[in-house]
């Protein structure tokens, strides 16, 4: 809803984050075809995290307590040592459902099937 109204969007995707999000591009259109731009798709979570140090950027202080991917209260958790970054959301999901859906096209099958 908070989109209806403009034109263009930006993103802080990843490639690295997730198979749905392996074949991202800097520059898309959304199904609504809005322009979605996604500035960091080849930044690694090292080149985040070096950024934010060097950079001073505040953060989410839910990160210190390892929670390195945050959504709403209910669907994030810690993980554990040697887990996946995105094992904490959605956890009590399908291992495969780690996609809340904002990101998901409808042209992306695989995306689809790990929504």
């Amino acid at each position: 809803r908070m989109l209806a109204h403009r034109q263009a969007w930006v993103t802080g995707l990843r490639r690295e984050q997730s198979s749905a999000r392996g074949e991202v591009n800097t520059l898309e259109s959304d199904d609504q075809g809005r322009t979605k731009i996604n500035p960091l798709v080849d930044w690694s979570w090292n080149d985040v995290w070096h950024y934010i140090a060097q950079n001073n950027v505040p953060y989410n202080p839910l990160h210190d307590h390892f929670m390195p991917s945050i959504g709403c209260a209910p669907c994030t958790r810690a993980i554990a040592v040697g887990e996946d970054f995105r094992a904490g959301r959605w956890w009590w999901e399908d291992e495969k459902a780690k996609e809340c859906g904002l990101h998901v096209r409808d042209d992306h099958p695989q995306e689809q099937q790990e929504a």
